[in-house]
Order: structure tokens, then C-alpha cells, then sequence
């Protein structure tokens, strides 16, 4: 880091007007140094800066927390890892969220199990930069070595003279003293807030029912707004007539409007569905609903068209965008015909062809899953006014800095003039990554000339896009005579893309390997969903095994180690993701923590592990059939994610990951019949009810000193086999389609 930025671009320190420190950090080592002057000399805001550290004169502290919040908890860990290092009073910090500053906060971004793995080096390092300056203020006023000063609870101390400052006091010559280059990071080991639990710092906020959401912001002034999209995919506007809504009471205007302009090359987050939009806007919600109804639109089919978009990592890829109405049945028909076909060879070791000619025996199955929507407790929302000044927004987006971009090009706004602030998100889970609705909420703002708040239904939202992709996949084992698997082969698809992980496990353990895949073109819009691809690919890879284990006698967990195990001491290939220690890891203290051998009468025991988002996660799930329908009694969750930083929030996750889990494998499921969905609101789409959820999930983490790796994600995935091979206990029949509900109440 040191050797890529100079000390100031990394660390920014200033007085405030009054006295004290005000200390901000680069949230990336690579940034160039700008010069800032402090607030105290009235200079410029801070640039190149992700966050910061208030100090007053009277010790109050502030930790500006820079990334997003959607209920998994940063803005109590990210601020944790300051404080500790810091060497302040947890319950003496007030913690704020930070608006959208490209220049400040250099990334803010939500989501891929990244914030605390990202922040764990460059937040501890700001907590003790400052630490130190405020040592060696100490010091020189005291005329002692900073050598012989230490800190506790935001103040400095001096044991051989009995003298004491807080931080507060010091705060102003701090921010005079050069910055420290390297500063000394506590060890784990004395940690003394860092893998303590500390509780939501907006829980008294919500609870209070404080406005924390955009639902609730509000502004003298400001309208409703409401859009219409086509009522199928496939299907795009072709007129309307808007007399009637016009004369309803409150109604302010209603007018059509293209999101994306024609020509505008997207990038990955810019996705939308239906792009020409009616637009209803008025003086209340229940005067818009109303007026919406009113308007009489004529729908099209659309034509096949090509996009240019532009990824991640820079790189463009042409997208097709289908004609014709698209129907789940058809889906299954097309996908099942896909799989029969040559595809893309994804890994190929040693030769699994000659493998499974001479097999005695060969093991195929082949499991499905539909498209799914993230259905996040707030609807979709988004409060926008453009002026000749600015671009004003509060939204509820994972990562704004990637609106940028589309906000300039079809808004015609200046980045330096957009300004947003960044609301707290009723659950995201790969949803509020996707900003089309800023853009919409803009353009509404902009043609009416004022403040507007546009809002998503429940079917709005479940009926405009964005899914989690429908997927299959078809595993197959080569058997020798003496029952040895000699070949694994992978073959997978997807609309509009397949799940396999070619390099994870199994991989590295088989000598001959194959993994192929394929991809189906649609016009139903996909997104990322809670652990994007390893949300099916897990569930099918750790049912297949446990049925490959059941197949050739072994116990389920000790298969999967022996495999494991392999995969250790002499790996194959050269491309295997996964730490195949740790993957053994929580597979042992899982059937520690279960009792694996020693299963309650009257239940039925599943396991399922899965890597991904850098982190391992292992399952057991006890389950008991009353009235033919299954009851979760019991989960055990293993997690090894490193450190842990805010166990209590940790233990959160993992228990809403195995909720959402059970919920989505048992129930989830979205159709189509040509390209209408089926299921527009909740009391049509099945989710996981209050009695249905298990009725204790006992969660534990491998501890070790590993830097810290996915959380958020990577209990997600391997819920659902850990359930599906719960079921086959409890059944004596094996689950290969999602939602399993269909399967367990299908008639033999």
C-alpha cells in the first residue's frame, strides 16, 4: 500500500472549526493525492475519501460509515474495526451513514460477502493512524516519549506521571503532526471489542419507527409517481390514451418516458426491463393507483435485438434480447433439450470419456430450479429532484457510484452535480444493485420541474424483472467395479445463464473431470440473487454427492472428507478455488456440533457443505414429516469466515440465511405463461410462513486468525441440500426440482 500511495492520499487529517480532529481514509491503495485544507480555514470539502473520524473538543466521536446498509449490519461492523483500533468506548460512538460521495468514498458498495473483507486492512489502519497522532500530541505536551503513553477509552495516558488527556483535548495538535506511514495493528489476540457482539446501532431507530427508508422521506412540495410497464415480457409500448386518468382528482400529469436513451451502451448494473414506460403522477399514492387503472395502453411484441454491454471487468459482450412470449413449460422443454446437446467445455481433466466407456456403472441425475424474485420487504422506491443546480436523489441502491454513469448519460446531469443520499434499504439480496429506478425517478423529476417519489407496488415490483435465473444441471459418476467413482462429469445451463462453477469442488478430486455449460437467450430480465449461481449449484452438487455416497455405502460427511482429503494431499488441477483444510474443517465441527451419529427418534438427518464468496459453510438439518408435510426442528450451521467481527450480527445472517434458504427451496417459484407472471403478489407466490421455520438453528464459527471473508452470502447455498437430503430420510424419495413442496405432495 505504502509503496503505491503517498501518506497523505491515504490518510487526511484537518482541524474543525472550534478545535478538534477530523481523520478520513482512502478506501483504495492505488489513489492519487489531492490536497485538502481543513474546515477551520474554510477550504474545499474532502476528496479521495471513503471515511472518517470526528473528533470534538468535548471527546464526542463519530464514525461515518460509507457503505450501504440492507439489514446485514455494516454500519455497527464496519465502524467496529475503527473504534477498536482506535482504542474508544464502543457505547460512547455515534455512528452515522454516509451519502454518496465518489470523491470522499472512493467505494461504496454493498454486496458479493465484500464489505468487511475489503475494509478489514484499510479501516483498522485509520483507527490506528489516528490513535498514534493522538499519542504523539500527548507527548509532545507532555515532553515524554510516545513510547511510554498509552490509550484506553478515548484517552491518553501517562502512567509515570499519573497524567490523563482525552482525545477531544488533543484532537486540534493532532491534526497538526505529520501522518504516520505504518502504524502498529493490534494483534487478534487484543482485540477487545473486535469479535465481541454489539447490537444493531439503528435498532432503537427502527424500532422507534424513525425515518430511516425512502417510503418515508418526504419533502413540502413533492408528487407521486407511478409507472406502467407492459404486461409482458415480449411485449413493449405501442400508444395510450391518457384522457380519463388526466380528469382524476390529484392528478398531475401522465406522459411516457424511455429510460435507457436509444444508443446508450450499458454496463453491468444498468440492467431494465421493460424500457418505455407510461408514467402516472399525482398528489398521493392511493390518487395515482387509482389513476393508473384509468389508462388505456396498446402493447406490441417486441423484435430480437442486440446489446453491447459492457462487464465488469471491462469487458464487452454482446447480449440478445429475444422476440416472442416466453412460457415455463416451454422453458423446461427447450432446457431438458439443451442438455442432450454438445456444449462448452468449461475443465477437462485426465479423460473422463474413456472413463465412462469402461464404467461398470453410471450414476446420472439431473436437477432444476425456476426463476425466482427477490420479493425485499420494501418495494422498489426511489425519491428524485432535478434542478438547474443539481441532481438530488435518496435511493436505496447497493452501489450508486455504479449509477454514475447512467445518471450523466441519460439525465444530461454533471457528475459533480449529482448529489444522493443513501437511504437504508429494506432488504437488497442482489435486487437494489440494479438502478434503473433512479434514472426513472429522475426523468420524472425532471419533466414535472419537482420533487418526486416514485413508488413500486408489490406487483410492480414482482412483475417487472430482475429475477434470479431459472437453471439445470445434470451430474453423472463413473463407477468401477469395486464400487470407486472414476469420473465425474458436470453438464449445466441456464436462462439467460448457466451455474456451473467449473473450478470448485468436486474438482481437484477426481482424476478425470468434466465441466461443460450452456445458455439459453430470454427476454426476462435476471439479476444477481443472494449468492448468484452457487444458490442452484450447491444444491444440486451436494444432493448428488449425498446420493453417490448413500450409492456406495459410505456415511455422507465422512464421503465428503475422504473426498476432501484427496483434494489435499495431491489436488488435480491447477485451478481449484477452494482451501480444501477448511472445506474439511466445518465439515468436522458440524458433525461435532450435530451429533451427527446420534440422530433424535423421530427425525431425519440432512448435511450439505458449499465454498463460495471465500468463505466455507456447512449444514445439518433435522426434519420430522407430520401430516405428510415436513417440520424443520432443528439446523446446525458451521461457518468458517475468518474473523469474526460482530458475532451477534454474524449469528443474524447465518439464521436469516437458512430461513430464506428453506423458504426459497421449499417454496419458491416463479412462472410464465407466454411472458405474463403468474404470481403478481404474495398471496399468490408461496414464502416461508412464521410456523414453517425451523424451530432452533444453532450457529458456530470455526475459530482462527484468518483475515476475515464472506458472510452474507455463503450460508445461503447449501441450505437447500441440506434440506432436500433431510427429505429423502424422511421420504425414501430424492428431490432434483425446486420447489420441493411440488415434488413432496406429488402423487406416486
Amino acid at each position: 500500500m505504502e509503496n503505491k500511495t503517498s501518506r497523505r492520499s491515504f490518510l487526511k487529517v484537518s482541524s474543525i472549526s472550534g478545535g478538534g480532529m477530523l481523520l478520513g481514509f482512502s478506501w483504495l491503495a492505488s489513489l492519487k493525492p489531492t490536497e485538502v485544507m481543513g474546515a477551520a480555514t474554510g477550504a474545499k470539502d474532502w476528496v479521495e475519501l471513503t471515511g472518517f473520524i470526528k473528533i470534538l473538543p468535548d471527546n464526542q466521536i463519530k464514525i461515518l460509515s460509507p457503505n450501504p446498509e440492507f439489514g446485514q449490519n455494516v454500519m455497527t461492523s464496519l465502524p467496529m474495526l475503527i473504534a477498536e483500533e482506535l482504542e474508544v468506548d464502543w457505547k460512547k460512538i455515534t455512528v452515522e451513514m454516509g451519502d454518496y460521495d465518489t470523491p470522499r468514498f472512493k467505494s461504496q458498495f454493498t454486496g458479493g460477502s465484500q464489505s468487511i473483507r475489503s475494509a478489514w486492512g484499510p479501516l483498522r489502519k485509520a483507527g490506528a493512524t489516528a490513535k498514534w497522532m493522538l499519542l504523539q500530541a500527548a507527548a509532545n505536551q507532555w515532553n515524554v516519549p510516545v513510547a511510554e503513553l498509552t490509550a484506553s477509552n478515548g484517552t491518553v495516558i501517562h502512567k509515570a506521571s499519573n497524567r490523563t488527556s482525552t482525545y477531544g483535548a488533543l484532537a486540534e495538535a493532532a491534526s497538526k503532526l505529520p501522518v504516520p506511514s505504518n502504524p502498529v495493528l493490534k494483534k487478534s489476540s487484543e482485540h477487545n471489542l473486535v469479535g465481541k457482539p454489539q447490537k444493531n446501532v439503528e435498532g432503537p431507530k427502527i424500532v422507534a419507527g424513525k425515518s430511516l427508508f425512502t417510503m418515508d422521506y418526504q419533502v413540502e412540495g413533492m408528487l407521486i409517481a407511478m409507472a406502467i410497464h407492459p404486461p409482458a415480457f415480449g411485449m413493449q409500448l405501442k400508444s395510450f390514451d391518457a384522457t380519463e386518468a388526466k380528469k382524476m382528482p390529484g392528478i398531475k400529469d401522465v406522459f411516457d418516458i424511455e429510460v435507457y436513451k436509444k444508443g446508450y451502451e450499458r454496463a453491468g448494473f444498468d440492467t431494465r426491463t421493460f424500457n418505455h414506460l407510461i408514467v402516472v403522477v399525482g398528489n398521493s399514492t392511493w390518487e395515482v393507483i387509482n389513476a393508473r387503472k384509468k389508462v388505456v395502453a396498446q402493447w406490441e411484441p417486441i423484435v430480437e435485438t442486440k446489446e453491447m454491454v459492457t462487464n465488469f471487468g471491462r469487458r464487452k459482450e454482446e447480449t440478445i434480447i429475444p422476440a416472442g412470449l416466453e412460457s415455463s413449460d416451454k422453458h423446461m422443454q427447450k432446457m431438458l433439450e439443451l442438455q442432450g446437446q454438445k456444449a462448452r467445455v468449461l475443465r477437462k481433466d485426465g479423460d473422463p470419456e474413456a472413463a465412462f466407456a469402461t464404467a461398470k456403472k453410471v450414476i446420472e441425475k439431473t436437477y432444476s430450479a425456476p426463476f425466482l424474485p427477490h420479493n425485499t420487504m420494501e418495494p422498489i422506491s426511489c425519491f428524485a429532484h432535478i434542478t438547474d443546480e443539481k441532481a438530488f436523489f435518496v435511493a436505496p441502491i447497493q452501489i450508486p457510484d455504479m449509477m454514475k454513469q447512467n445518471i450523466v448519460a441519460n439525465l444530461d446531469v454533471p457528475a459533480d452535480k449529482i448529489e444522493m443520499k443513501l437511504a437504508r434499504m429494506g432488504g437488497g439480496f442482489g435486487r437494489r444493485a440494479y438502478g434503473h429506478y433512479i434514472i426513472e425517478a429522475g426523468l420524472i423529476s425532471k419533466k414535472m420541474k419537482a420533487p418526486v417519489k416514485l413508488i413500486y407496488t408489490r406487483e410492480d415490483d414482482m412483475t417487472n424483472g430482475v429475477y434470479r435465473p431459472a437453471y439445470i444441471v445434470t451430474y453423472k459418476a463413473a463407477l468401477d467395479a469395486n464400487n470407486n467413482i472414476i469420473a465425474i462429469h458436470i453438464k449445466g445451463g441456464g436462462i439467460p445463464e448457466h451455474a456451473v462453477h467449473e473450478n470448485r469442488f468436486p474438482a481437484g478430486a477426481f482424476d478425470n473431470y468434466l465441466a461443460e455449460g450452456w445458455e439459453l437467450p430470454s427476454n426476462i430480465t435476471i439479476g444477481a440473487f443472494r449468492a448468484p449461481r452457487s444458490n442452484f449449484i450447491a444444491s444440486a452438487e451436494q444432493s448428488f454427492l449425498d446420493e453417490l455416497a448413500h450409492a456406495i455405502g459410505k456415511d455422507p460427511i465422512d464421503f465428503r472428507i475422504e473426498l476432501l482429503k484427496k483434494a489435499k494431499s495431491s489436488p488435480v488441477g491447477k485451478n481449484n478455488e477452494y482451501d480444501a483444510a477448511r472445506y474439511i474443517g466445518v465439515l468436522e465441527l458440524v458433525k461435532e456440533k450435530s451429533k451427527w451419529t446420534a440422530t433424535p427418534k423421530g427425525t431425519h438427518r440432512g448435511v450439505a457443505a458449499y465454498f463460495c464468496h471465500n468463505s466455507y459453510a456447512a449444514h445439518v438439518v433435522d426434519v420430522s414429516m407430520k401430516s405428510g408435510q415436513p417440520v424443520i426442528e432443528q439446523v446446525v450451521s458451521v461457518l468458517d469466515c475468518g474473523i469474526v467481527v460482530n458475532p451477534d450480527a454474524a449469528k443474524n445472517m447465518v439464521e436469516g440465511a437458512v430461513v430464506d434458504g428453506i423458504g426459497n427451496s421449499l417454496f419458491g417459484g416463479l412462472k410464465f405463461d407466454k411472458g405474463v407472471v403468474t404470481q403478481q403478489n404474495l398471496n399468490q407466490y408461496r414464502m416461508i410462513r412464521m410456523k414453517e421455520a425451523p424451530k432452533k438453528i444453532d450457529v458456530h464459527f470455526v475459530q482462527n486468525n484468518i483475515d476475515p471473508t464472506g458472510l452474507g452470502e455463503p450460508p445461503f447455498p447449501p441450505i437447500f441440500a441440506a434440506l432436500a437430503n433431510a427429505l429423502y430420510k424422511a421420504t425414501g424419495k430424492r428431490f432434483y426440482h425446486q420447489p420441493f413442496i411440488n415434488e413432496l405432495n406429488k402423487k406416486a
